[in-house]
């Protein structure tokens, strides 16, 4: 139906897309509305915030328990390009994130200007906006803003994603949640990172990465190589942050072919370079971490940890020979991590090198799966990266520098609902993406083709 094919953090986190069905009369015990937002995602709080001022009676339904996604998730480093390109309803949120940091009683780990943000995120001097932000923080900017318009909020509603569309010709007039409850509405917005209502609703989309030849580009596709060629002619070095170092045996037994790969190493490499798959870019939990000792739940290994899950990560370390501070010339040159400051003491703290906070490949199966197959498989991530943190901080194949850098971290008593301090939302970075009329693709990502009609601007 309507547009884009690809970004870093699928099409739902950015652009929620419209489905526009005929006036229906309603009945006393339907849910009724102009506009029904599925998702209460960061997409979708700006389109029922939208709605609002526009005068249309909206509701947003959260299959959750935890309005506003990866905002209020652990993504608190804001991916950000030029800080011109955000305006609207997302730039009045990271105003609202600088007026609520302007206020003392929300300092309580440490003092406002001990606070130093950094990077393409770093709030300059004069500027109207804040760009860091803790998840409970994000939380509390997003209640306000929703107080202040008439907009219902209705948590723990799932989509009955087998029969729980109707339609009338093309368009949308009723959706049933599991729980039996129904939403009628004129406008329906799915606003969700998987895309479920799109999917029910007969939308055409697709998964995984298609090859080059299908929307004439370079950069699509398997990356088998080390290095790609853009359009224009310009070497784009692929994964160049997220590599192991040369040495690393990948057999369970070093040197022997015979007693297998070990886990998580795909058998035949990754297939021919610029060919499609259905694979998706790897998910993980943008961990809120602390050092504050009042505030930090200390790393726990999982009961159900399998040491030889993590052999590669030893095997990286072993293989730098002792001198695993020169083992990357990038970030952290000891753990295998982002770790951006947010306020207080706290970080957002994501995948980075060759083996690091990413489940990779674990995921193929998320997007179409069931409701019940994507919670394990949302549990395996968990446990996966509950396993990786425990392991850098206390493992001794860990060199001990490594594990006094990590083991002086871990979740915040005060962020999530979980007594563990890990937050329910994974980092579904993408997932079902809508195939259109029109797909934008690396063509129009290199200026070759310029559409007259923007709706909409991104920086990264």
């Amino acid at each position: 139906m309507y547009l884009f094919k690809k970004n870093l953090f699928t099409v739902f986190l950015s652009f929620a897309f419209l489905l526009v069905s005929h006036p229906a009369k309603s009945r006393a015990t339907d849910k009724s509305y102009d506009i029904v937002v599925y998702g209460g995602t960061s997409a979708g709080i700006a389109a029922a915030i939208q709605s609002s001022r526009m005068g249309k009676s909206v509701v947003v339904i959260e299959p959750s328990a935890r309005i506003g996604g990866l905002t209020t998730g652990g993504l608190g480093q804001t991916d950000i390009g030029n800080k011109q390109v955000i305006g609207g309803i997302s730039r009045e949120f990271y105003q609202n994130i600088r007026r609520y940091y302007e206020k003392a009683e929300n300092w309580k780990w440490q003092k406002k200007e001990e606070y130093m943000d950094g990077g393409q995120t770093r709030t300059a001097k004069g500027e109207d906006a804040m760009w860091t932000f803790e998840p409970s923080a994000a939380l509390k900017v997003y209640a306000e803003m929703i107080a202040r318009e008439k907009i219902d909020i209705i948590y723990n509603q799932r989509l009955n994603r087998s029969n729980g569309v109707k339609k009338q010709g093309q368009h949308i007039v009723e959706i049933e949640m599991e729980s039996g409850e129904k939403y009628r509405g004129k406008i329906f917005i799915d606003a969700t990172y998987e895309g479920d209502l799109m999917a029910a609703a007969g939308v055409s989309y697709t998964i995984g990465r298609e090859s080059n030849s299908e929307y004439g580009e370079t950069l699509n596709g398997v990356q088998a190589n080390k290095v790609s060629t853009t359009l224009r002619g310009t070497v784009s070095k692929n994964g160049i942050h997220h590599n192991f170092i040369d040495g690393v045996d990948p057999y369970i037994v070093k040197g022997d072919p015979s007693s297998g790969l070990l886990p998580f190493i795909v058998e035949g490499g990754p297939g021919i370079d610029g060919h499609g798959d259905k694979g998706i870019q790897a998910y993980c939990f943008r961990m809120t971490l602390t050092d504050h000792p009042e505030n930090r739940i200390p790393f726990k290994k999982p009961k159900n940890y399998n040491e030889l899950e993590y052999e590669l990560l030893f095997r990286n370390y072993e293989a730098a020979k002792g001198a695993v501070e020169k083992m990357y010339n990038y970030g952290d040159p000891l753990v295998p991590w982002i770790n951006s400051a947010m306020p207080n003491r706290k970080t957002d703290t994501n995948n980075q090198k060759g083996f690091s906070t990413d489940f990779i490949g674990q995921n193929h199966d998320y997007p179409e799966a069931s409701y019940a197959e994507r919670e394990k498989i949302i549990e395996r991530h968990r446990s996966y990266q509950q396993g990786l943190m425990w392991t850098l901080a206390y493992h001794p194949r860990i060199p001990e520098k490594v594990r006094n850098a990590v083991s002086k971290w871990g979740t915040c008593k005060d962020e999530y609902e979980r007594d563990d301090g890990w937050q329910e939302q994974l980092y579904v970075r993408e997932a079902r993406r809508m195939v259109s009329d029109y797909v934008m693709s690396q063509r129009n990502c290199e200026g070759y083709e310029v559409i007259d009609d923007p709706v909409s601007m991104a920086a990264y």
